[in-house]
């Protein structure tokens, strides 16, 4: 029996981009979440695949919507494999561990009222519109036809000391000098993987902040993004003396750094610095990086005889071009770090254990450390509500007319001003807000430049 037709406005509100994200109980419920799970069953076993492994975070309608995800996919003639509380990350070394597609049931940083799911294809390949989300959308809005053969089972394993071992093989501590590291999990899923992954390591004393699973997040959301969630970590690092702090999103698939003194790390440096020991690895190798990535990491790359490759901001586009090109490693502003040797896949974990080797193979602290690869100023990504955001768009481009180099619409603008100063402006692709990253030479020049875009833009 085919499944009840669903309204498009809905599944077009919640199907996004590139995962499925809604609120509890109004957008998502247990209904919704089997129709999407029958879906993409019909999806995978069209390609070939036997079984989905499913995953899920700490928030309270997640083992739940897993349950029902399941009852989809089995409904489908697909097994199931189950793996529990887990990182959006440790979902994808099971999708690769195991050779088969997975869904993890995540809303990320999100606040609580939110739950979604990030969906993969067997080896952590990714799912997004263009590539079978737009598809799952169509078939639920007319309904998804019903399977007539054998229903599939139901497994559950532990793989989380398997994730653990398998990231600690990539990046050897064992012989670094002892580092005392603060973690902020935020409640989120950190405090799930960062004991199995750094607890047992002799040279490591981790300092725990908020590792107690809470999906209600009640100390601050787990958004590192936004400053004032690592205000905590920043008192803590200082307080306890600790080498370096460590911040988790809700998922814990990004890592935020913050230094010895408490000050925030910029992703685009971290990125430089990972690009740096992958590609002393591997001379001459591919490195991606999105459009508003410091230019300091593709210099860098240059610098050293590799070969940066640049991108669209959004993990699907990072993901396409790593397997595309071969690329040992990506990274992006936001703090999603891929890894070939992850499957292509982000690892905020995996990210972290390289930063603590590059700090533990040495004797300068992280700000010193850092110092050579944030060479320029930034001014993080700024959003404004706009009521047509390619007016103002071309309002700004008139504006700078006179003073551009060149312009790129590889995604939205991106502006050349000359002596290392450029912007980029995008729209997003789901609310009406204009995004705008700046980067100059001087923090001074970041913000004349801010002050005189956000005029404009905001007129």
């Amino acid at each position: 029996m085919t499944t009840v037709a669903r309204s498009g406005e809905l599944v077009n509100a919640v199907i996004k981009a590139y995962d499925v994200r809604g609120v509890v109980g109004e957008q998502i419920d247990a209904g919704f979440v089997t129709d999407v799970g029958a879906s993409f069953a019909r999806l995978m076993r069209a390609e070939g695949a036997g079984r989905v492994v499913i995953g899920h975070d700490m928030r309270e309608s997640s083992p739940e919507l897993a349950a029902a995800f399941a009852a989809g996919v089995t409904g489908q003639g697909l097994d199931v494999v189950h793996i529990g509380l887990a990182s959006t990350d440790q979902l994808y070394f099971a999708s690769g561990k195991l050779g088969c597609p997975g869904a993890m049931f995540t809303a990320s940083h999100n606040p609580a009222r939110y739950n979604g799911i990030k969906l993969c294809r067997a080896n952590a390949l990714p799912v997004g519109q263009d590539t079978g989300l737009a598809t799952i959308s169509a078939e639920i809005v007319t309904g998804v036809p019903a399977h007539d053969g054998t229903p599939g089972t139901e497994t559950t394993v532990d793989l989380l000391a398997d994730y653990a071992a398998f990231l600690r093989e990539l990046v050897h501590l064992d012989d670094i000098r002892p580092l005392t590291i603060a973690v902020d999990a935020g409640n989120g899923m950190g405090g799930h993987t960062v004991p199995a992954v750094l607890g047992t390591l002799g040279p490591v004393t981790v300092v725990p902040l908020y590792f107690e699973l809470d999906g209600s997040f009640p100390n601050h959301e787990a958004n590192p993004l936004d400053p004032k969630n690592l205000v905590d970590l920043q008192e803590l690092v200082r307080r306890s003396g600790a080498d370096i702090g460590l911040a988790f999103d809700g998922d814990a698939d990004r890592c935020f750094v913050v230094d010895e003194r408490g000050e925030p790390v910029s992703p685009s440096a971290i990125t430089a610095l990972v690009a740096q020991r992958e590609l002393a690895k591997e001379p001459g190798a591919t490195i991606i990086h999105n459009l508003i990535t410091s230019r300091a990491v593709p210099e860098l790359v240059d610098e050293l005889g590799g070969k940066p490759v640049r991108t669209r901001v959004g993990h699907s586009f990072i993901k396409q071009e790593m397997a595309a090109t071969g690329a040992v490693f990506g990274g992006e502003h936001s703090a999603h770090y891929y890894f070939r040797d992850f499957w292509g896949a982000d690892s905020g974990m995996l990210a972290a254990l390289h930063v603590l080797a590059a700090l533990g193979e040495g004797q300068r602290p992280v700000s010193e450390l850092m110092a050579a690869y944030d060479v320029y100023a930034a001014s993080g990504e700024i959003n404004s509500t706009v009521a047509d955001a390619a007016e103002r768009t071309d309002a700004v481009l008139t504006a700078f007319a006179d003073r551009t180099v060149s312009v790129d619409r590889l995604d939205g603008v991106t502006v050349d001003l000359g002596e290392h100063a450029w912007f980029n402006l995008r729209a997003s692709n789901t609310e009406p807000l204009l995004r705008l990253n700046v980067e100059a030479g001087s923090q001074e020049e970041v913000n004349t430049l801010v002050t005189e875009i956000l005029a404009i833009v905001r007129a």
